[in-house]
């Protein structure tokens, strides 16, 4: 399984339920990277969405505590085992985590592979991905060629999990 995120320099991804930052190239790579995927995240990065509906061409997974909570065109899970077992029978490549903050946190042991956008700027935020360039158990393995975005830098990096 993967995860796919945009992080500040701090490792923050947003602020008021919304991104901190829209780069173009950014929405281009996470549209072919998940394209034809199957997508975890949560009920309020669903809400988050063009008109709070599911994202078209993938098979989309809502992790929720609400019970009665329904989403046209996507599937409802109330627990990351309840989850996990929506996708065991799909290819792990296929498979990514999208959000948010406590979505990240609970599958990021279930992830072999992040593919994080690194934006080299610090923005106020009120949600964050795991630090993962604190935490031993990953590693940078792809650091990708720096990219600007008017006056923002940025990078596609690939962390993998050891062993």
């Amino acid at each position: 399984m993967n995860c796919i995120a945009a992080v500040d320099s701090n490792w923050a991804i947003g602020k008021d339920n919304k991104l901190l930052v829209s780069i173009p190239e950014d929405m281009k790579y996470f549209r072919k990277m998940t394209a034809g995927a199957v997508l975890i995240y949560g009920r309020r990065t669903l809400q988050s969405f063009p008109n709070g509906a599911p994202l078209k061409g993938r098979r989309n997974i809502v992790l929720t505590r609400q019970k009665d909570f329904t989403a046209p065109g996507a599937e409802i899970a109330h627990s990351v085992e309840e989850a996990l077992s929506l996708v065991a029978n799909e290819s792990p490549d296929r498979v990514f985590v999208i959000g948010g903050d406590s979505v990240y946190r609970a599958f990021l042991p279930h992830c072999s592979k992040a593919y994080i956008t690194s934006i080299d700027y610090a923005y106020a935020a009120d949600a964050w991905f795991p630090d993962l360039s604190g935490d031993p158990a990953w590693r940078k393995t792809v650091e990708g060629e720096e990219r600007t975005c008017f006056d923002l830098c940025y990078s596609f990096d690939v962390w993998e999990r050891r062993g």
